[in-house]
């Protein structure tokens, strides 16, 4: 079992940052693929970014390419989501994921490869 706790969201003006955290309990969390979503009201769940078990594989959805890092420390525990230049359409609630047993050092894109979520926290950027 995995739980997650998301924390940092805020308000922040357009071309500003944030840095969102995810804290994971459990002595699993060296064997989950880590992945954060967004949503916005009436919209479906979008991925963001995804990182392998090990740390060593990332990936990103093309709309924050360049200006989005994820990354984690697997002795802490915990991955973030540094966000830089943000944009009022990066609005939305985001969410941080698990995937737990997969045996591959891979990332994960969808939501249903995905079996633990946290509660959200929301971000907003202002125009």
């Amino acid at each position: 079992q995995v739980q997650l706790a998301e924390s940092g969201g805020g308000l922040v003006q357009a071309g500003g940052s944030l840095r969102l955290s995810c804290a994971a309990s459990g002595r699993t969390f060296s064997s989950c693929a880590m992945g954060w979503f967004r949503q916005t009201p009436g919209k479906e769940r979008e991925f963001v970014a995804a990182i392998s078990r090990s740390g060593a594989n990332s990936y990103y959805a093309d709309s924050v390419k360049g200006r989005f890092t994820i990354s984690r420390d697997n002795a802490k525990n915990s991955v973030w989501l540094q966000m830089n230049s943000l944009k009022p359409e990066d609005t939305a609630v985001y969410y941080c994921a698990a995937n737990l047993g997969s045996p591959y050092d891979d990332i994960y894109v969808r939501q249903t490869e995905y079996g633990y979520w946290g509660q959200g926290t929301q971000v907003t950027v202002s125009s």
